[in-house]
């Protein structure tokens, strides 16, 4: 398959017959580490996958926006001024309307345009294709504007256009990973300072491996549930005394003060917890102890099945073949409720957990994972 930035272009050309005038892509990504903790104040270390989304755009010389996706080959979609209120586009086109909203609410001066999407990103899998989608958006509308916006900024903006026009309450880890990370990187990021450090993550060097595995359950946050568990984060922090989760102190203490709330309790312990499992991470990488990490990963996913609940049979199923094939480590990535799977790998065996993982599929009658080993690749760039 040729490239998304040469299908858009093609794409362009084809749905309204001239070049566009710009071309921008963003990555996917995963998380290595730091699940549910970014709302929360926390910490988060994830790095961008070489699957990206991009966005061509040519100007119009009216109010007027009309996008194309080659996703499900839609009709266009056409949307004025008068649609730029939350919730008034909804859909996939609704996170191109919610972009355009944030940037004019921010004073960028956004011209009419015409947009066309392709993407390598899988859809609902909890690889971010969401803030793939808005950051190469974002870049182009950008460069139709003739405006700067410092690339510090773009993950806040991103993340506004998704929590206020889309409805979605997510934090800020995602915009952040498919706008700053680097290649060969992984992007720790402290979501309460946004203070960020590029961390070397050339696994390949030391003969390892993060095998990404879509286990093709359906990812669904607009359920609630995704809601409900920030909702009891925010709840838990208040009888805390706590902005954010992130300040507890004394994990004993504040469980101590939860006593008889079940919910809250396993909560706060995933999320602080989580917290210091990025840090030991975080430690272990700077002193190029990469394979050290395996342990963290797997006890990531054990919080996340017990306390967090956000796991589902096909997640745990993937995990647990994954390590009994020989993973280093193993754990969900993304918001849970189905999606991803990665494992720490040696470079040798990445066929063979794959393999592991798609015969336990079977035997579970769980529809055909597909898996493939993720390499760090760059934010958003003009292609």
């Amino acid at each position: 398959m040729t490239a998304p930035e040469d299908r858009a272009r093609s794409a362009f050309a084809a749905e309204f017959g001239a070049a566009p005038d710009t071309v921008w892509t963003a990555p996917g990504r995963v998380n290595l580490i730091g699940e549910h903790t970014d709302y929360n104040g926390g910490y988060v270390l994830p790095f961008a996958l070489p699957q990206r989304t991009a966005v061509a755009a040519g100007r119009l010389d009216r109010r007027e926006w009309t996008v194309w996706s080659e996703v499900g080959r839609a009709a266009p979609v056409t949307f004025a001024e008068a649609d730029l209120e939350p919730g008034r586009v909804t859909g996939w086109a609704g996170y191109l309307a919610a972009v355009v909203w944030a940037l004019r609410d921010t004073g960028v001066d956004v011209p009419g345009a015409r947009l066309t999407v392709a993407s390598d990103v899988p859809v609902g899998s909890g690889l971010s294709s969401s803030a793939a989608l808005e950051c190469a958006t974002l870049g182009a509308l950008l460069d139709l504007a003739g405006s700067e916006l410092p690339l510090d900024d773009w993950p806040a903006l991103a993340q506004r256009a998704e929590n206020v026009y889309v409805g979605m309450p997510c934090g800020i880890m995602d915009q952040a990973a498919s706008s700053l990370c680097r290649a060969d990187h992984a992007l720790f990021l402290d979501c309460r300072s946004l203070e960020t450090e590029q961390v070397p993550f050339t696994i390949a060097d030391e003969g390892l491996a993060v095998l990404v595995v879509d286990t093709r359950a359906p990812h669904r946050h607009t359920d609630g549930e995704y809601a409900a568990r920030r909702q009891t984060c925010e709840a838990a922090a208040a009888r805390l005394g706590v902005d954010l989760l992130r300040e507890v102190a004394d994990l004993g203490q504040a469980l101590a003060a939860l006593a008889g709330d079940e919910v809250a309790v396993r909560r706060v312990r995933h999320v602080v917890t989580e917290n210091q499992r990025v840090l030991d991470t975080m430690t272990l990488l700077r002193a190029g102890r990469t394979s050290e990490i395996g342990p963290l990963l797997t006890a990531s996913h054990a919080s996340l099945r017990d306390d967090y609940e956000v796991t589902v049979p096909e997640l745990d199923v993937a995990v647990d073949a994954a390590l009994a094939a020989g993973a280093l480590g193993a754990r969900m990535t993304g918001g849970g409720f189905g999606g991803c799977v990665i494992a720490l790998v040696r470079t040798e065996s990445a066929d063979a957990v794959a393999t592991a993982v798609s015969s336990a599929f079977a035997e579970h009658g769980f529809d055909v994972p597909a898996a493939f080993v993720a390499a760090p690749g760059p934010g958003a760039a003009r292609a």
